[in-house]
């Protein structure tokens, strides 16, 4: 019987141990997409317990504690960090099976070396080793991205952020990149008249520009995204339910902007008619400057009413959507390729159904310019394990080029995600090694090991230019 998180956890030939001892596991990480605070990392914060670095804003397992009937108070309420710890180990040894299982007890042995089972019992034992080695210097917010071979991180930020952080961290010469991903979302949201002038208030105040009418707009969005380059931003990304492709006219969102300003209602077809400008506007900024940008589609966010009411949004009460995706998605490429303004694209799909629906319709849009170009996006969210890893793999496999991924992310807020990235390469290696063990593709592993090191991280690489 194999033993938990052995050498060769997740591996079950020959040929996969060796595409993962021989070469994914040496890989640096390169982490494009996540929601780590750039302030942590600016100030090199050091955590002075598990709690603050692990069960701070991690919506993962909040939703496991509260199926395991836990208090709110000691999720993300008034308790001590102890007793909220506490809890969590309480809450671990119930999910087994799901993901944070083996999630936790890895984040526990590759970080701090702790084997032990986290439980009630242990709670306190794992509690108090754990808050001894985050209190020493080697265990700041920088030092815990060098001891996890993290070369890149691209966090996820708003236009009208200040980008003091990152600022902060490339003056101090910090040797690992730490580049500001374009967010624009609330500069779509004309859907909350109230929450979108304040909105426009910090754009006003962030570009310098008036935004007195669409063209003031986007002059503003436009040297928001300019400053973004100049810090080193090479990503845009949007977090929809799905992409919005209504036609339009110019005069059309010059008048629907007019009516925002003026704070009138607008109709159903007016907010979806604006979303879709913007979007290609967004797309347009994008290709000028060789960007990549990236769409994740497809959560249905804040379904509870009560509790969002008293915790506020990205509290764990998102779920999959079951969102039409392909035709306004196809109508939304086309219009920029048809242009030749289509820049590097990754989609992310957030309902398995959508899988091979998101695998085909990158190949529709790869020109031969850049290998590729188009990208079907890692497992994301409720998808980020093995069954979903596999499934997005296999589509990807079955459908266009897997050898040309770009490779897993964290879309993480915390610093003890990236045993993801071994998770991931674990998955990979199995796969290749399967059809190898089955004879479904030839025990090339000089081609095959390249491929695994290409996946997990030459391809990203080079696609993002970092």
């Amino acid at each position: 019987m194999r033993t938990f998180l052995g050498d060769n956890f997740l591996l079950y030939s020959e040929a996969a141990e060796q595409l993962y001892h021989q070469h994914a596991s040496k890989m640096p990480i390169i982490d494009y997409h996540c929601h780590l605070s750039p302030e942590d990392i600016a100030k090199d914060r050091q955590f002075q317990n598990v709690t603050e670095i692990w069960l701070e804003g991690d919506h993962y397992k909040w939703r496991a504690m509260r199926a395991n009937g836990i208090d709110e108070r000691y999720i993300t309420g008034s308790a001590n960090d102890a007793d909220k710890f506490e809890k969590w180990a309480e809450t671990v040894p119930f999910t087994m099976r799901n993901p944070l299982y083996q999630w936790t007890h890895l984040e526990l042995k590759r970080y701090f070396g702790i084997d032990t089972l986290l439980k009630k019992a242990t709670a306190q034992e794992v509690y108090e080793q754990c808050g001894e080695l985050l209190r020493s210097p080697e265990f700041s917010a920088r030092n815990i991205l060098k001891k996890m071979k993290v070369e890149v991180v691209c966090t996820t930020d708003d236009p009208a952020d200040s980008l003091e952080h990152h600022l902060a961290i490339q003056e101090s010469g910090f040797s690992i990149k730490v580049l500001p991903t374009f967010r624009p979302d609330k500069a779509m949201a004309v859907e909350n008249p109230e929450e979108y002038h304040q909105y426009l208030d910090k754009l006003r105040n962030a570009s310098g520009n008036e935004i007195r009418n669409y063209q003031g707009l986007m002059d503003a969005i436009q040297s928001r995204h300019d400053f973004f380059h100049q810090v080193g931003g090479r990503l845009s990304d949007h977090g929809l339910e799905q992409v919005y492709a209504e036609p339009f006219t110019e005069s059309e969102i010059q008048a629907i902007f007019d009516k925002v300003l003026k704070r009138q209602s607008l109709t159903v077809l007016e907010i979806v008619k604006f979303k879709s400008a913007l979007l290609v506007e967004f797309g347009r900024m994008d290709h000028e400057k060789a960007w990549v940008q990236q769409f994740h589609l497809g959560a249905l966010r804040n379904n509870n009413s009560r509790l969002l009411s008293q915790l506020g949004p990205d509290t764990g009460f998102d779920s999959m959507g079951d969102f039409e995706q392909g035709r306004a998605l196809s109508a939304f490429l086309d219009k920029l390729e048809s242009s030749n303004q289509l820049t590097k694209t990754i989609l992310y799909n957030l309902n398995p159904r959508d899988n091979e629906l998101f695998a085909t319709m990158i190949g529709n849009f790869n020109d031969g310019s850049v290998p590729g170009k188009m990208q079907f996006g890692s497992g994301w969210w409720f998808l980020d394990q093995k069954d979903g890893m596999e499934k997005q793999l296999n589509a990807l496999s079955n459908m266009g080029l897997l050898s040309r991924f770009v490779g897993m992310l964290t879309d993480s807020r915390s610093f003890m995600s990236y045993p993801r990235h071994e998770y991931f390469r674990r998955t990979l290696c199995n796969m290749l090694g399967q059809d190898v063990q089955n004879g479904e593709l030839p025990p090339e592993m000089e081609w095959l090991g390249q491929m695994v090191e290409n996946i997990s991280y030459h391809n990203a690489k080079a696609y993002f230019q970092f």
